[in-house]
């Protein structure tokens, strides 16, 4: 294994506090965004500071003095305050409540955008009670950030989640190797590895990079360095998690968590199977410096169908 979670520890097991999740979401429809998809080198290189790299950030475990050890990006949900990572980064029992930190954009010993404590994590149960490595994925809720008390995604933006596996496609992992202060990032095309795992060849992504996002074309995370080893035992050769209706119902469970809550809707934020047959994205919202997100732009869909 050449990633390591919070304090060291590989996983943690116990019963979470969330329950088990329904995997009965039958469809998902994702808008397909322009843009050519980067190219597909397989070369690492330091990550340049980009309005898009900003999403991705290092989590301490509890400042910016006491050492990054994984990586985590932002993405787009309706309390504006969620990012993803790799389960065994998060263990429940040790992140929460400002435990561990995220610093979006983190380079060279700064935080740029603020620094935002970690308050409440969801991950399957079937991680929490066997760390299933088919279900290395963990979403997770900020508190209020450093610079004011702003939601993260109103600093830095977001991006959305793709439902579906990224064989074929070319992906792009960003993330913080523990022992560099600058984030890199890889360009390659993703393949198969069995069912429910997907692997890709990027060099020089060790210990730390693990809960590094796979972006796609247009923009949307496919997958996190995380599942099989939990990353992988190779520093060149790195794992995600195919994301299909569980990642989506847990999705779903931490938005809810997140979004601002009315009396009408209070309720339906405990954790629930999510209903069949309707589309499971989310409004966008507005970008950094009030802009509006990326709209449909009337292209055909591209549709992810996933069925339980």
């Amino acid at each position: 294994m050449k990633r390591t979670g919070i304090f060291g520890k590989k996983f943690v097991t116990g019963r979470g506090r969330f329950g088990a999740l329904s995997a009965a979401v039958a469809l998902l429809v994702i808008p397909a965004y322009g843009g050519a998809a980067a190219e597909a080198s397989g070369r690492t290189a330091p990550a340049p500071a980009t309005a898009e790299n900003a999403r991705v950030g290092a989590l301490f475990k509890g400042g910016l003095g006491d050492g990054h050890y994984c990586t985590a990006s932002v993405v787009r949900s309706a309390g504006r305050d969620l990012i993803v990572t790799a389960a065994h980064c998060l263990p429940a029992d040790e992140s929460e409540g400002g435990k561990a930190v995220f610093a979006p954009g983190y380079r060279d010993g700064s935080a740029p955008y603020g620094t935002w404590p970690v308050e409440s994590v969801y991950e399957d149960d079937r991680w929490n009670e066997d760390g299933d490595q088919d279900s290395d994925v963990a979403f997770a809720v900020l508190g209020p950030g450093s610079d004011g008390g702003r939601k993260i995604e109103d600093v830095v933006g977001a991006a959305p989640l793709f439902a579906g596996r990224a064989t074929g496609m070319a992906a792009t992992l960003t993330g913080y190797p523990s022992d560099a202060e600058v984030p890199q990032v890889c360009t390659n095309t993703a393949v198969a590895y069995g069912d429910t795992q997907q692997r890709i060849d990027c060099p020089d992504f060790p210990g730390g990079t693990s809960g590094s996002p796979w972006v796609v074309e247009g923009g949307a995370v496919a997958g996190v360095i995380g599942g099989y080893q939990f990353g992988g035992d190779d520093p060149d050769v790195s794992y995600s998690i195919v994301f299909g209706p569980r990642t989506k119902a847990l999705f779903r469970l931490a938005e809810s968590a997140g979004a601002p809550k009315t009396a009408a809707v209070a309720k339906a934020a405990a954790p629930q199977p999510v209903a069949s047959g309707g589309s499971l994205t989310t409004s966008q919202p507005a970008a950094p410096g009030g802009d509006a997100g990326p709209a449909p732009s009337g292209r055909p869909m591209v549709c992810a169908c996933l069925m339980p």
